[in-house]
């Protein structure tokens, strides 16, 4: 079962490039989505002019995490200063960006950072670090298995739930992943916010015109 955890907020920071955590978990920030609901690839789409996915490379560049991408061979991605690790083509699940990232990371935990979350603060990922176990954040209720910490000992459970097809939410059950509730802190619904469709983006560029 999941348990509950709470802790503090902040700010990210502006671009993307290999931290020096080396002893820490490592950031793997997944890109291999289709996007459909956006109308194309969510990488490249422009936020504020800038690359959405430069926002949650920037955050955990700022909280001082070796920074990885993983993404799809065929998936669109701006120039970046940070190693891709590139996932299978099939299966297209969330998880596959996950196998690959914890595979990669070769015995390292990882925090696995979806690529559109663009209020997503490095004091967030800190505290998601300092969880020192399997862990997702979970805001108003809503668990979020892409900004979740995996332990190097939850691949196989993961490989496991991949080949069954099972969700991501239900992996996290299974693997007994902490709940780290965040409901505490300053509009926990914008910290998670994700940019699935082009109402999301519109939603987001009047909040960063709005400071």
């Amino acid at each position: 079962m999941l348990d509950q955890g709470r802790g503090p907020s902040g700010t990210f920071g502006p671009r993307c490039e290999t931290a020096v955590v080396s002893d820490g978990p490592l950031a793997a920030v997944l890109a291999g989505g289709a996007g459909r609901r956006l109308g194309g690839a969510k990488p490249t789409a422009l936020l504020a002019g800038r690359p959405l996915i430069s926002y949650p490379l920037a955050a955990a560049r700022a909280a001082g995490f070796d920074v990885i991408v993983v993404a799809k061979v065929r998936s669109p991605l701006p120039p970046l200063d940070c190693e891709v690790v590139i996932e299978p083509d099939e299966p297209q699940h969330p998880l596959a960006g996950i196998v690959a990232a914890v595979q990669y990371a070769a015995g390292r935990d990882i925090l696995a950072i979806a690529c559109d979350m663009p209020f997503l603060t490095a004091e967030l990922l800190a505290l998601l670090a300092a969880q020192q176990r399997s862990a997702a954040v979970q805001a108003d209720g809503v668990l979020q298995p892409l900004l979740a910490r995996y332990a190097a000992s939850d691949l196989p459970w993961l490989l496991a739930a991949l080949s069954e097809r099972t969700s991501a939410i239900a992996a996290l059950e299974q693997i007994g992943a902490h709940a780290l509730a965040i409901d505490h802190l300053p509009n926990p619904r914008r910290l998670c916010l994700n940019v699935n469709s082009a109402d999301d983006l519109q939603r987001a560029e009047r909040e960063f015109a709005a400071g």
